[in-house]
């Protein structure tokens, strides 16, 4: 089977990847998913959804494994209620792959032709920004200043290193301090490049 045309949107928490995804997803040849979206619409009561939930539910992270099969899983439903037209539109990921394993893993199925590295070196305003978040959707757990640094230390030990992994692709690295207006129109000005390219002769 071909393996799908992708674009990964890549950065900390709290750097705008799920807001920009969300953005392009509304673009005709364009189909968005977040991880956290695949493990949000399961169903506890099949035989995946129960075995997610073993994990959620004692706060331990999924297998990488378990994670690829259940983001694939979810994929191909897609693609077969129509939602994601594989030959026609190009698959934006945020959230997945988490680490260099998952990227390994999902290699079979996806061909990476850009990544948009939304770079925040200023931690104190992701702590600010993820704060404020987490207080306007009600999620007071994630208000904690200490979880929050917690999550930021994971991400640069964790999935970091997926820069490296991903060093053959071509990359863009954009300041997501800007407006998310601003990382919008460079993330299309790429987008345009890699669809133009495409067509050139």
């Amino acid at each position: 089977m071909p393996r799908y045309r992708t674009i990964l949107i890549f950065g900390a928490p709290g750097s705008g990847k799920g807001t920009q995804g969300k953005i392009l997803g509304k673009i005709p040849g364009f189909y968005h998913c977040a991880c956290g979206d695949v493990f949000r619409s399961l169903d506890p009561a099949s035989e995946l959804g129960a075995e997610f939930l073993e994990y959620s539910s004692k706060g331990q992270l999924v297998p990488d494994e378990m994670t690829v099969r259940l983001w694939h899983e979810s994929i191909l439903k897609t693609v077969k209620s129509g939602k994601f037209k594989p030959e026609r539109d190009y698959l934006i990921l945020d959230g997945i792959p988490r680490n260099v394993s998952q990227a390994v893993l999902m290699e079979t199925h996806i061909e990476v032709r850009r990544v948009f590295h939304l770079s925040c070196p200023d931690r104190d305003k992701l702590v600010a920004r993820l704060k404020k978040r987490a207080l306007r959707d009600n999620r007071l757990d994630d208000a904690n200043e200490e979880v929050i640094r917690n999550r930021l230390g994971t991400y640069d030990n964790e999935s970091k290193p997926m820069l490296h992994h991903y060093s053959g692709v071509k990359r863009h690295d954009i300041d997501a301090s800007m407006t998310p207006l601003e990382v919008l129109h460079c993330i299309l000005q790429g987008l345009l490049e890699e669809t133009g390219a495409l067509k050139a002769p």
